[in-house]
C-alpha cells in the first residue's frame, strides 16, 4: 500500500501503532497539523469504510470493532468515538483473542477450553475461554501492551548497526524507520528460507534463522510469562488446555509455534490465517447481531476490578477481574455517622486495597438520606457493565427512592501499558496490602465504637455509676493510643476490653428504652 511505501521510505509524518495511545491525551505531530488518537484511528476506521463500501457496492454505516483485551474504558470510549467520527455506528467491541476464538469455535466446532495466543506487531493477549454447548465465556486475560513483533524488527535492526559499527543514536527518525522496515521483511522472509542477507548503504549484513531465533527468544519468554499469569487467575495448569489458538502475524515463525507447542503441551491451530482469523471473528460477530442466525453466545470479562471507596480509604470490590460481562452487581451500605445526609460516591479501578493506590474513574453525591441513626440508613450501589465494558455506577437511597447516577466515560484516560503495572504491582504488594486493609479495618472500628460510646454517654450519662465514666473515657483513651501504634492484635484487644467496660451501661441504657416503651401499655396492646 501507499502507506507501507512511505513508512518504508523513512516518511516521518506516518502514524503507527496508534492503539497503545487510545485513551490517553497524547498527540501526534503528523504535519501540518497536530492530531489526536482518536481522530488518526478515525481516519483509518473511515479509510476502511470506504473500501467495504466499494467493494460492497452499498453504503456501510455499522460495524463491530476488535480491541486489545487489556483496552480500559477510556481506550473504549475513545474507539467508539473514532468510529462516530468515521460515520459508523458500533454494533460490538469485542476483545481481539474472543473474536479469534468465535472463529475457531465456528469453524471448527470446538468445545473444551481454549487458549488464544495473540502475538501480533505492536501487542501481545492471552485469553483463556471455555466453549461449551454454544457458550464462548472468557475466564481469565492478560498481555503486554508494550510487546509484539515490532521489539524484533527493533532487536534485528540494532543486531545490523552493531555488525556494521554504526551507533543507534545517529540514526535520525527517517532513517530509523526505514531499517525498521528493512528488518520486518528480513524477519518475515526467515519464515521460509534459512538464511537472507540484509543490505544497507552498500554493506551486506548475513542473518539466519537461527539468529532470529536467539534475538526473538526473550520476547517469546515474555508472552510465556503473560501465559502463566493468565492460567493462574484462571486456576488450571497448560495441560488442561484442550487447544491453542495462535492469531497474529509474529505467530508464523517457526520459534514460537515450537515453544507454543511445548508449554501447553499441544500442537496449536494454525488453520486460519492468524492475519485475518481477528477479522473472520468479528465477521461472524456482526452476521449474528444483524441476521440473529447464530447459536454461540458470546461472554467477555473486565480486565480490571471496579469498586467504590469506604470510609477510611479504602477499596470495596464489586465487580471483581474477570468478571464475565455484560453483567450488573449491587451492594447495599450504610452511613457512619448519626443524622448524615449525604454520601460521597467515589468510583475506582483496580487491584489495590487501598483508594490511593487504585485508579480514581468518577465520584458523585448522593443526597437527601434521611436523618437516621449511624448505621440505620439503606444506600444501594449498583455497578453495571455493558457489552463493550463501558460502566453507569447508580445509588438509592432506599426509604425515599432518591437517586444518583454516573456514566463512565473519562476523557483522560489511563496509558494500556499502566494496566499491566497495576496487575504486577497488585500481586508484589498482595500480602502488605492485606495487612494494611485489616489495620485500617481495625482503626475504623475503634473509631466507631469509641463514636458510640461517646454518644450514649451524652444522652444517658445519669445511668452511669459514680467512677464508671472515669474508667470508660480511660479505656477510650488507651484504644485512641493503640489506633496511633500499626499492632492491629492490641487494637482489636482494646476494642474488645472498651466493649466488656461498657456492657452494663449498654445493659441499664437497654432496659431503660424497654421501659419507656411499655409504659402505659397493657398486656393485649404488648402482644
Amino acid at each position: 500500500s501507499t502507506l507501507t511505501l512511505t513508512f518504508a521510505d523513512g516518511e516521518a509524518n506516518v502514524v503507527a501503532s496508534i492503539k497503545r495511545w487510545m485513551g490517553t491525551n497524547k498527540t501526534l505531530d503528523v504535519q501540518p497539523r497536530k492530531v489526536t488518537p482518536v481522530e488518526a484511528s478515525g481516519d483509518i476506521l473511515k479509510h476502511l469504510r470506504h473500501m467495504a463500501e466499494e467493494a460492497l457496492g452499498r453504503s456501510v454505516t455499522q460495524a463491530v470493532i476488535t480491541v486489545p483485551a487489556y483496552f480500559d474504558d477510556a481506550a473504549r470510549n475513545a474507539t467508539k468515538e473514532a468510529a462516530r467520527q468515521a460515520g459508523m455506528e458500533v454494533l460490538r467491541l469485542i476483545n481481539e483473542p474472543t473474536a479469534a476464538a468465535l472463529a475457531y469455535g465456528i469453524e471448527t466446532q470446538s468445545q473444551g477450553t481454549i487458549a488464544v495466543y495473540d502475538f501480533g506487531g505492536g501487542t501481545f493477549d492471552i485469553s483463556i475461554l471455555k466453549l461449551e454447548n454454544g457458550i464462548f465465556q472468557v475466564i481469565a486475560t492478560a498481555g503486554d501492551t508494550t510487546l509484539g513483533g515490532d521489539d524484533i524488527d527493533h532487536a534485528i535492526a540494532l543486531y545490523a548497526l552493531e555488525q556494521l559499527k554504526i551507533d543507534p543514536a545517529t540514526l535520525d527518525v527517517q532513517t530509523w524507520n526505514k531499517l525498521l522496515s528493512v528488518a520486518r521483511m528480513k524477519k518475515e522472509k526467515l519464515t521460509a528460507d534459512a538464511d537472507v542477507i540484509l543490505k544497507w548503504e552498500g554493506v551486506e549484513v548475513h542473518l539466519t534463522r537461527a539468529l532470529l531465533e536467539h534475538l526473538a527468544a526473550p520476547f517469546v519468554d515474555r508472552t510465556l510469562q503473560c501465559c502463566e499469569s493468565a492460567l493462574m487467575d484462571a486456576g488450571l495448569t497448560p495441560k488442561a488446555m484442550t487447544s491453542v489458538v495462535l492469531v497474529g502475524g509474529s505467530t508464523r515463525m517457526a520459534l514460537v509455534k515450537q515453544r507454543v507447542a511445548e508449554f501447553f503441551d499441544t500442537t496449536p491451530l494454525d488453520q486460519l490465517d492468524p492475519d485475518l482469523v481477528v477479522a473472520y471473528g468479528a465477521a461472524v460477530q456482526a452476521e449474528a447481531l444483524t441476521r440473529g442466525n447464530s447459536d454461540n453466545l458470546l461472554l467477555d470479562v473486565t480486565p480490571l476490578s471496579l469498586g467504590l471507596e469506604t470510609y477510611g480509604g479504602i477499596v470495596e470490590k464489586i465487580i471483581h477481574r474477570n468478571s464475565p460481562i455484560p453483567c450488573a452487581v449491587a451492594q447495599e451500605f450504610t452511613t457512619y455517622q448519626d443524622g448524615q445526609g449525604a454520601m460521597k460516591i467515589h468510583v475506582l479501578q483496580g487491584e489495590r486495597e487501598k483508594v490511593s493506590d487504585c485508579r480514581s474513574l468518577a465520584q458523585f453525591e448522593l443526597r437527601g438520606i434521611p436523618p437516621m441513626v449511624a448505621g440505620a440508613a439503606r444506600i444501594r450501589v449498583t455497578f453495571a457493565l455493558d457489552a463493550d465494558g463501558l460502566l453507569k455506577v447508580e445509588a438509592e437511597e432506599l426509604t425515599t427512592g432518591t437517586k444518583q447516577e454516573v456514566v463512565v466515560t473519562p476523557i483522560a484516560g489511563l496509558e494500556i501499558t499502566e494496566i499491566e503495572r497495576m496487575l504486577r504491582e497488585s500481586s508484589e504488594h498482595a500480602r502488605t496490602d492485606i495487612i494494611e486493609r485489616l489495620l485500617i479495618e481495625a482503626r475504623v472500628a475503634a473509631e466507631l465504637a469509641v463514636a458510640e460510646v461517646k454518644a450514649a454517654i451524652t444522652k444517658d450519662a445519669a445511668l452511669l455509676k459514680p467512677g464508671e465514666q472515669g474508667m470508660i473515657e480511660a479505656q477510650m483513651g488507651t484504644l485512641n493510643a493503640a489506633c496511633q501504634g500499626t499492632d492491629r492484635a492490641r487494637i482489636d484487644h482494646e476494642v474488645q476490653a472498651l466493649n466488656a467496660m461498657v456492657g452494663p451501661f449498654a445493659e441499664r441504657r437497654m432496659n431503660q428504652a424497654i421501659s419507656g416503651a411499655l409504659t402505659g401499655k397493657n398486656v393485649e396492646e404488648v402482644k
